[in-house]
C-alpha cells in the first residue's frame, strides 16, 4: 500500500500544516483545536466557500469559517431555510418547493402550495423546524449527472426543480444537499448538520410568482432569519420593528404623499398634493445648485425611433428592460429606458470645438424601464422613475478637473438632506468583456482615484465591477437604521461616444474624440425620496416639509384673524395651512403631529387681540408668544440652516 500523499495547508496566519491529502476543512479545524471545530459552520479553500467535509487534494489556503465569520451568517441562513423546506415537506406534503435563498439578514422559500399558508401554518412550520434541528440531522452534498437528477425530482413531484436543472448551463456540475428525508437541489455550502442553527424565527408570508413574472404562477413565499445567538436575533427583530415603523410605503399613505395604483399599473407612482410638493422643493434646489454649477439644463422626449436605440445599443443589450414597441405612422418607436441619446443628439446639434468645453448637460428625466412585478417594491423599485441625470462632455486635458467638481458636488448635495455616512467605490476594467483601449480604462480609473483623493474620500476598489462601457464612482449613503442605499454614481463611458461618433475639433485642427460622463446624483428621485422618508420617519427638516407650519384658531371667533395671519405666511412663500375645523385643540394638535407638521401656530382671544401667534413646534412642544413678523422670521431662520 502506497503512502498517502502530502499536502500544505496554509492558515490566515500564515502557519504552515502538512496533511494526508482528502484531509477535509473539517479535520483541520479539529487538529487545531476542539472549540474551533464546534464552533465551525464551513470553511474557504483557496478563497472559495466550501463545506466542512470538502475535501483537500492539494496545497491551499485554508480558512475555518466559525459563527464570528462574516461569511458564516449566509451559509447559516440558507441552511435555516433548507430546515424551513423539510419542515413544510413533512407538514404538507403536497407542496411543490421552488427556490430558497439567502438574502441580507433573512431568508426565503417559494413554495406552490393551495391554500396559502397563514399565520397559524407558521407556527406549525416553526415547531417542526425546531424538532430537526434537536435531531441534528447531517447535511451531506452528491454531485449527480444531470439525467440522474431530472428523475430523481420528477419521481417525487417536484417540477419546479426539474424546470430549474433544464436551465442551467450544460457544463455546470449539479449537487444536492440531503438531511434526513429531505433532498435539495443546490451549489452550497451548508453547515454540516441542522444542529448547528442555534436562534431563527419565520417572520411572514408574501405572494411572489414564479421566476418573478406576473405571467406565470402565483406562490407563496415564507420570510425568515437566523442567528448564532438569541441574543442577535431579538436585536435583529427590534430592528425589523423599527423598519416597518420607518416603512416609507405606510408613511407614503398616512402623510399622504404618493400612491401606488394597481388600476394604474405595478411600479408607476401616482404623487398627492403634499408628496408632488415635496418633489418640487427638491427639484428647485436640484435646479439651482446644477445652475449655479455651470450645467445647461435639458429637456427631452419619452420616445424614441427604434433606430436611437439600435445605434445606442440598448436593443441589443438591454432589450429585456424595455417595455414593448409601438408603431407610429409605419415608424417603431420605444418609450426611453434612459436619457444619454437625447443628450448626445444635443451636443451633435453643430460642431463643437474644444473651446465649447466642458459642457454640461442636466436633465430631470422620466424614465421607464420593466422590471418583473415580483421585485417591484414602493419607491425603491419602480418602473417609472425620475433620473437626475447629467452627462459631461470634456476634453482628456479637462478630465481630471470635472472629475473632482462632480465629486465633490455630490457629496455636497446629498448632505444638504441630512446623510453624513457614505461607502464610496471605484468598480474598475472587467476582466472579460469591456470596451476602449486599456490605456483610456487606466486613464479614466486614475481620474476617479485622483477626485476621490483630492477632496479625502476614502473608496474601496470594487475589482472588475466596472461596465463593459467604463469605470465608475458608486457612492452609498447610509440611513439612521445603518442601511446602505445606492445612490450616486459617476460613469465612463467608452461606448457611446464611439456609436454615436461623437467628436470635437482639437487646438490643432484635429477630429478628436471626447470623453464622456454619466452621472446621477440621486440616483432616482422616487427612491431618493423612499430613502428619505425613511431615513427621517417622515418628520422631514422644515425647509423640505410638504406643509411647513399650520395655523389653528382655538374658536371660530378667531378664524379671520388666523386666515388673515395665514395669508402673511403665503405671500412670505411659506408652506402653510389653515385648521379652523369645528374640533377640540387636542384634536387640531393631535392632526398636526400624526401629518408631521413642524410649526403650530395657535391663536386665541388675546393673540388675536394682540397680532401674536403662540408657538408650538414639534417635538420640542410650547415656545412661547410671539407676534406675526417675529413668528415669521423665526421660521424663516430654521428653513435657511
Amino acid at each position: 500500500m502506497s503512502p498517502a500523499q502530502k499536502i500544505t495547508v496554509t492558515l490566515p496566519d500564515g502557519a504552515q500544516l502538512t496533511v494526508n491529502a482528502g484531509t477535509t476543512a473539517g479535520d483541520i479545524a479539529k487538529s487545531i483545536s476542539e472549540g474551533l471545530f464546534q464552533n465551525s459552520l464551513a470553511a474557504k479553500v483557496n478563497d472559495i466557500p466550501v463545506d466542512l467535509n470538502y475535501p483537500i487534494n492539494e496545497d491551499s489556503s485554508v480558512e475555518i469559517l466559525t459563527y464570528k465569520s462574516p461569511e458564516s451568517h449566509e451559509i447559516l441562513l440558507h441552511s435555516t431555510a433548507h430546515i424551513m423546506a423539510q419542515a413544510v415537506k413533512q407538514l404538507f406534503p403536497e407542496a411543490k418547493v421552488t427556490i430558497g435563498p439567502a438574502i441580507e439578514n433573512r431568508f426565503y422559500y417559494d413554495f406552490d402550495v393551495d391554500p396559502p399558508f397563514s399565520d397559524e401554518d407558521l407556527e406549525k412550520i416553526e415547531k417542526r423546524m425546531a424538532e430537526i434541528i434537536e435531531q441534528d440531522l447531517p447535511i451531506v452534498r452528491q454531485e449527480f449527472q444531470r439525467d440522474d437528477l431530472v428523475k430523481l425530482f420528477s419521481d417525487i413531484g417536484e417540477s419546479y426543480k426539474v424546470e430549474i436543472i433544464e436551465s442551467i448551463d450544460q457544463e455546470e456540475k449539479l449537487s444536492v444537499y440531503t438531511q434526513g428525508d429531505f433532498t435539495d437541489l443546490c451549489r452550497g455550502p451548508h453547515v454540516p448538520s441542522t444542529g448547528k442553527v442555534k436562534a431563527f424565527k419565520l417572520l411572514n408570508t408574501a405572494g411572489a410568482y414564479w421566476r418573478g413574472d406576473s405571467r406565470n404562477k402565483m406562490l407563496t413565499r415564507i420570510y425568515g432569519t437566523s442567528f448564532p445567538s438569541k441574543k442577535d436575533l431579538k436585536k435583529y427583530l427590534n430592528f425589523l420593528e423599527e423598519a416597518k415603523r420607518r416603512d416609507h410605503r405606510k408613511l407614503g399613505k398616512t402623510l399622504e404623499l404618493f400612491e401606488i395604483n394597481e388600476q394604474v399599473g405595478p411600479g408607476l407612482v401616482i404623487w398627492y398634493p403634499k408628496g408632488a410638493t415635496l418633489l418640487n422643493t427638491i427639484r428647485d434646489y436640484w435646479v439651482k445648485e446644477h445652475i449655479n454649477r455651470g450645467y445647461q439644463l435639458v429637456q427631452t422626449p419619452h420616445i424614441g425611433k427604434s433606430n436611437l436605440w439600435e445605434t445606442s445599443g440598448h436593443l441589443g443589450f438591454y432589450r429585456e428592460f424595455m417595455f414593448d414597441s409601438m408603431k407610429v405612422e409605419g415608424d417603431e418607436y420605444f418609450i426611453k429606458p434612459m436619457n444619454c441619446p437625447y443628450h448626445i443628439m444635443i451636443y451633435k446639434h453643430k460642431t463643437r470645438s474644444y473651446r465649447d468645453l466642458p459642457i454640461r448637460y442636466a436633465e430631470l428625466g422620466t424614465v421607464y424601464r420593466y422590471e418583473m412585478s415580483g421585485v417591484l417594491h414602493g419607491l425603491m423599485r419602480v418602473r417609472g422613475f425620475t433620473q437626475d441625470d447629467a452627462h459631461i462632455i470634456c476634453t482628456p486635458e479637462q478630465l481630471n478637473e470635472e472629475i473632482v467638481k462632480l465629486a465633490q458636488f455630490s457629496f455636497d448635495y446629498i448632505r444638504k438632506f441630512g446623510f453624513n455616512d457614505f461607502e464610496v467605490f471605484v468598480a474598475n476594467k472587467p476582466k472579460e468583456k469591456y470596451v476602449g483601449e486599456a490605456a483610456m480604462w487606466e486613464e479614466a480609473t486614475a481620474a476617479l482615484k485622483f477626485a476621490l483623493d483630492s477632496i479625502n474620500a476614502p473608496y474601496t476598489i470594487d475589482e472588475g465591477g466596472g461596465a463593459f462601457y467604463g469605470p465608475k464612482i458608486d457612492i452609498k449613503i447610509r440611513d439612521a437604521l445603518n442601511r446602505s442605499w445606492q445612490c450616486t454614481t459617476i460613469q465612463f463611458d467608452f461606448n457611446l461616444s464611439e456609436r454615436f461618433n461623437m467628436e470635437y475639433i482639437s487646438s490643432d485642427n484635429e477630429k478628436r474624440r471626447p470623453y464622456m460622463i454619466h452621472r446621477a446624483i440621486m440616483g432616482s428621485l422616487e427612491r431618493f425620496v423612499g430613502v428619505l422618508i425613511e431615513n427621517t420617519v417622515g418628520d422631514f427638516p422644515v425647509w423640505l416639509s410638504p406643509v411647513q407650519a399650520v395655523v389653528i384658531p382655538i374658536s371660530e371667533k378667531q378664524n379671520d384673524v388666523a386666515a388673515e395671519f395665514h395669508h402673511i405666511l403665503h405671500d412670505k412663500s411659506i408652506r402653510a395651512e389653515i385648521n379652523n375645523k369645528n374640533d377640540t385643540m387636542g384634536a387640531k394638535i393631535r392632526e398636526a403631529e400624526l401629518m408631521k407638521i413642524p410649526y403650530m401656530f395657535i391663536i386665541g382671544d388675546r393673540e388675536a387681540q394682540d397680532k401674536t401667534v403662540s408657538i408650538r413646534r414639534r417635538k420640542i412642544g410650547h415656545k412661547g408668544v410671539y407676534g406675526w413678523e417675529e413668528a415669521v422670521s423665526l421660521l424663516q431662520d430654521e428653513i435657511r440652516e
